[in-house]
């Protein structure tokens, strides 16, 4: 297995690291691993090329629906964000 090092890591992200790792019952290293493995292997991140047509695609579905204040105040009672 390959090792790395890091440096200069933020105090306040290393406490939020160690917490986060505590409350999983992990080692820090193997929060860390875990961490990296969500953000590179289980969630691949789009390109720019596939997100700008994602917006396209959504914005040619809404260009004529407009949200009135009535409605929002509706969603707010309902508890929808």
């Amino acid at each position: 297995m390959a090792s790395i090092t890091i440096k200069n890591i933020d105090p306040e992200l290393y406490e939020r690291l160690k917490r986060q790792a505590t409350e999983h019952r992990r080692s820090i290293n193997n929060e860390v691993i875990v961490c990296l493995e969500r953000s590179l292997v289980c969630y691949p991140l789009p390109s720019a090329d596939e997100l700008i047509e994602e917006s396209r695609k959504i914005r040619e579905m809404t260009v004529g629906y407009k949200i009135t204040n009535e409605e929002i105040d509706r969603m707010k009672r309902e508890g929808r964000p």
